[in-house]
């Protein structure tokens, strides 16, 4: 596996770490939960042969990324994060920003507030937010997102703790089926296994899945307003087909493009769940680099 150097840089309050490989225009590379910066690790060399500076920030509240402060999950603030650390890390009008799970969510905010900082974007296994409404009622899909829930009682955080943070293993299970996913639980529970990092990631489902707020017609008006309106940037969208998180069905796909900018393309990709990065990195990877590639 490659060397990574690895660095710290305060964006929008918070000292974020990362990994890093290369050098050129800045490739950001937004991680999710249940997971962490190491999720990239294939794709880190390949960016960075590609002629990019490709960093991995561990996202708020991960170790050894800092807890803030002010408890602050919210979506505004996560996409604030993105463009901070595009700022702080000298990036300029050909940046790209790839980013999965929370990260994607985190990247819809960042192109729809300033899209002129980024040329390209690779978003994956979160539909733009108008598109995962359309998902997120269906019983299908709330029995896969009973975390979103389980997460809002304060018992939770002592039961996914439990065992070495054995809960996490299965989330894992049932959402890369097939997959041996040792090494990446191994990196994930470095960021999670302190009980306060543990709670900070919990608190971006506390933050938007609030049952007080989710679904009312305030809570809505606030997701849209940060990631449910169309983007201009041209945008690869990916989703794995055995994605055991969020099933994305090929008709629903269909309403995606009209969320993405001009020259955007959307992917089912074949046999992978939801950490398809680490799945089937080759693929993977190059996907992604033939679309950065485009002008």
């Amino acid at each position: 596996m490659s060397d990574f150097k690895t660095g710290s840089i305060l964006a929008n309050g918070i000292r974020f770490h990362y990994l890093e490989k290369g050098a050129g225009p800045l490739a950001l590379c937004l991680h999710g939960f249940p997971d962490s910066a190491w999720t990239y690790r294939y794709l880190l060399p390949r960016l960075a042969e590609a002629g990019y500076r490709a960093v991995a920030p561990f996202m708020r509240g991960y170790a050894p990324t800092e807890i803030p402060s002010d408890g602050r999950y919210d979506t505004k603030t996560l996409a604030s994060d993105a463009n901070a650390l595009h700022a702080a890390l000298g990036g300029g009008s050909d940046a790209v920003l790839i980013a999965h799970d929370w990260g994607a969510v985190t990247a819809y905010g960042a192109l729809s507030a300033e899209p002129q900082r980024w040329r390209r974007a690779v978003i994956g296994n979160v539909p733009p937010f108008a598109v995962f409404g359309q998902l997120a009622f269906t019983y299908a899909q709330l029995k896969r997102s009973f975390y979103f829930w389980f997460f809002q009682m304060a018992i939770s955080e002592g039961i996914v703790a439990a065992n070495d943070l054995a809960f996490i293993d299965g989330l894992w299970g049932d959402w890369s089926p097939g997959y041996n996913a040792t090494y990446d639980l191994g990196r994930v529970k470095e960021c999670l296994r302190n009980p306060e990092n543990l709670r900070a990631a919990m608190g971006y489902y506390r933050t938007m899945f609030n049952p007080a707020r989710f679904g009312t017609p305030e809570g809505v008006a606030e997701q849209t307003a940060t990631w449910g309106n169309p983007i201009t940037v041209p945008t690869l969208y990916l989703h794995g087909t055995t994605d055991g998180c969020i099933a994305l069905d090929a008709e629903t796909a269909k309403a995606i493009p009209a969320f993405l900018g001009p020259g955007s393309e959307v992917e089912r990709i074949e046999g992978v769940g939801h950490f398809y990065l680490v799945e089937k990195p080759t693929e993977i990877n190059e996907r992604i680099l033939r679309f950065l590639r485009r002008s």
